[in-house]
C-alpha cells in the first residue's frame, strides 16, 4: 500500500468519510470539517503508524492529504 492510500486510510477511519471520498487535495477543516483536537488525534495516529515524530507547529500547516503525505515522506527513514 502506497503512503497516501495508508494516509487515507487513517483519515478515512477517523473522519468515517469513505476513502474513495477522499482525495490528496483534500482540506482536513474546509472539506472533512475537523477541528484542532481531531486534528490532533489524527496526527498522533499518523506518528504511530508512520514512526515520524510531527511537531505541534508543523500540525497547523499540513492543511491536506497532500501536505501530511510529503511531510511524511521527507522526514521518514
Amino acid at each position: 500500500m502506497e503512503m497516501q492510500e495508508k494516509v487515507i486510510k487513517i483519515v478515512s477511519d477517523a473522519t468515517k468519510v469513505e476513502a474513495g471520498n477522499i482525495k490528496g487535495e483534500t482540506n482536513f477543516i474546509d472539506d472533512l470539517n475537523l477541528d484542532s483536537l481531531d486534528m490532533v488525534e489524527m496526527m498522533m495516529k499518523m506518528e504511530e503508524e508512520f514512526g515520524v515524530e510531527i511537531p505541534e507547529d508543523k500540525t497547523e500547516e499540513l492543511k491536506t492529504i497532500n501536505d501530511v503525505t510529503n511531510f511524511l515522506k521527507s522526514n521518514s527513514n
